[in-house]
């Protein structure tokens, strides 16, 4: 692995392109194993510039305050009120920019690296209304003025924000400069809400359950409204923790370590799997470390928010979850949400130091409950029970490895004819590579989305389902539907609502493809009673062809390549269009009942 050079599977371009999928995709997760993405040095100084550029840009715009100080006096007020409102908006801001989390290589972002802006303020991009049925005036999905003019509000309305000085009148000790007018939030409240449901993948990159939230907050009282930030930040923890309650959690654990480049040698990331390369299941070691970070992420905020008082103990807490989210960030996880982990150190010292003589105990208003709790309990009580209603961010079911995914299945020209049919900012992944490499280069790191897709207990379900819908035929070609929505909507963060039937139903609307020739495998997140993930085969011309269920016992038993051709385990199978011609006999199913241990 060099600067610019990747680290390539050990096999050249023409010898894997005549491979079977089966075998490509052993060679793939082999090599994850010990290399991960094989992702160039160059790639991790464009993060930790970006990252350095978050924490500059937030001090600099925030240090124009009147009234706060200088940057080199940042010492004497970072503590101040005023700033953990404007860090929440300018954390707001870069992300509907597109300048934080879905950006960037490590999610297939090249050239240019970001999407988002150069999307949303185009008209003819495609939208996706979270409700075209029930909410008037958002049908179609088809980006309009009206749409582009909502987003430059957002954006114009965050940046004026920014701003807008403090009132230290009704606020005793603020060293003269105060808290936001709340009134001055409401342009960007109304307007990321209106264009919300508009667009549920603007809202998304917004961070609407976090961000957004926060942005209501402002309207209580100085105490008051400090409680609400750590109840965010408690659910935020909660939240990432329950969803870590499954058996999925482990792989995630074993595949996020592989990619690790603090991690150089091989033989130790050979520790997380069972007899690499033989078998490439977790060993105990990410189950354990699962294990760690659940009771974490349960432990040290309930002792933060509810017990600690600022002592020994108390700083204990901080430097451990400080070193906990550190971590987390030099993993440089796919879907990369580096500047989320620095806005929850920043918030460890923030809300439980420099501010920690505020507790939940002296909440006053329990209307801040009233607006706070059905965002911070009910939506993810929801998601976890109902994973086909609420988009994984405001169930907060956070890198878990339980979120709905797709495969998108191309036939003859289809692709090509996809990337020519819609208006985007940018090309497919791999022709984006290509200008930077050349062919062969950009054939084996594309299919390296493939190889971490697998690496996870869900992409063992899509191998079986691939060829459960294909036939194991070679001929089609198989693209994670996480760089489709990247390609098609400007951002993508691991939200498979986004790349489901909806962005299908609106892609032939554009393009008009023949029956067969393009089908999405749409796989649901687990409910968090059951184990079982219900699946939708759907055919872009005909609409749904099947339904049915996959067991996670299934999942965990099976390695990162297919192993069962087009027999793979399928429950209470719906068939509304046959997958198969008439004269191909049909896969089967398994009709007996599924059995709930892993």
């Amino acid at each position: 692995m060099g600067f610019i050079k990747p680290q390539l599977p050990p096999v050249d371009a023409a010898t894997f392109r005549a491979l079977p999928r089966g075998e490509r995709l052993k060679v793939l997760t082999r090599h994850w194993v010990e290399y991960g993405f094989g992702t160039p040095h160059a790639v991790y100084l464009f993060y930790l510039v970006k990252c350095l550029l978050y924490v500059g840009g937030a001090a600099f715009v925030i240090s124009l305050t009147p009234g706060l100080g200088t940057l080199t006096d940042i010492a004497s007020w970072w503590s101040q009120p005023i700033v953990y409102q404007k860090l929440i908006v300018f954390t707001l801001l870069w992300e509907v920019l597109g300048l934080g989390c879905g950006s960037g290589p490590l999610t297939s972002r090249f050239t240019p690296p970001i999407g988002a802006v150069l999307y949303w303020l185009r008209p003819g991009t495609i939208r996706l209304p979270p409700w075209p049925e029930q909410v008037p005036m958002t049908r179609g999905s088809r980006r309009t003025g009206i749409d582009v003019a909502l987003y430059a509000t957002v954006l114009a309305s965050a940046a004026w924000l920014l701003t807008r000085p403090g009132d230290a009148g009704h606020l005793p000790g603020a060293g003269g400069v105060g808290l936001l007018d709340a009134r001055t939030a409401l342009p960007l409240i109304v307007s990321l809400a209106v264009l919300g449901l508009r667009d549920k993948t603007v809202f998304l990159a917004a961070r609407g359950e976090q961000y957004g939230l926060s942005l209501l907050l402002f309207f209580f009282p100085y105490s008051d409204m400090f409680v609400g930030f750590q109840l965010v930040m408690l659910a935020l923890w909660w939240g990432a923790a329950t969803s870590k309650l499954n058996h999925h959690f482990p792989f995630v654990v074993a595949t996020m370590m592989s990619n690790a480049p603090l991690i150089p040698s091989r033989r130790l990331k050979q520790l997380f799997y069972r007899d690499h390369p033989r078998d490439l299941r977790p060993s105990r070691l990410p189950f354990l470390l699962a294990h760690i970070g659940t009771a974490t992420e349960y432990g040290v905020p309930l002792y933060l928010v509810f017990i600690g008082d600022g002592g020994f103990w108390t700083w204990a807490a901080l430097l451990y979850m400080a070193v906990f989210h550190l971590h987390i960030l030099s993993t440089v996880p796919m879907g990369v949400p580096l500047e989320w982990n620095l806005f929850f150190v920043f918030s460890l010292f923030y809300l439980f130091s420099a501010h920690g003589d505020i507790s939940v105990w002296h909440l006053q208003s329990p209307w801040l409950l009233a607006v706070a709790l059905p965002s911070l309990f009910l939506l993810p009580l929801l998601g976890n029970i109902r994973p086909d209603l609420v988009s994984f961010l405001p169930a907060m079911r956070y890198y878990a490895g339980n979120w709905a995914t797709s495969a998108w299945l191309f036939t003859g020209n289809a692709l090509a004819r996809l990337e020519h049919s819609l208006t985007t900012a940018c090309q497919l992944p791999t022709r984006q590579l290509a200008s930077l490499y050349d062919e062969e280069t950009a054939l084996l790191m594309s299919h390296k989305v493939q190889s971490w897709r697998s690496m996870h207990s869900h992409g063992r379900a899509h191998n079986g389902l691939i060829d459960r819908v294909t036939s194991g035929q070679d001929d089609t070609v198989v693209v994670d539907g996480e760089l489709i929505a990247g390609f098609a909507l400007g951002w993508n963060f691991g939200e498979g609502h986004l790349h489901n039937d909806q962005l299908l139903s609106a892609i032939q609307d554009r393009c008009g493809f023949a029956p067969g020739e393009v089908r999405v495998i749409c796989l649901e997140g687990q409910p968090i009673h059951r184990q079982t993930q219900a699946y939708e085969v759907h055919d872009a011309a005909l609409g749904p062809l099947e339904r049915g269920h996959v067991t996670v016992h299934d999942m965990l038993t099976r390695q990162p390549w297919p192993t069962d051709g087009p027999d793979y385990p399928v429950y209470d199978v719906e068939t509304i269009h046959p997958l198969r011609p008439s004269h191909e006999p049909a896969p089967s199913a398994h009709t007996d009942s599924m059995d709930p241990t892993p």
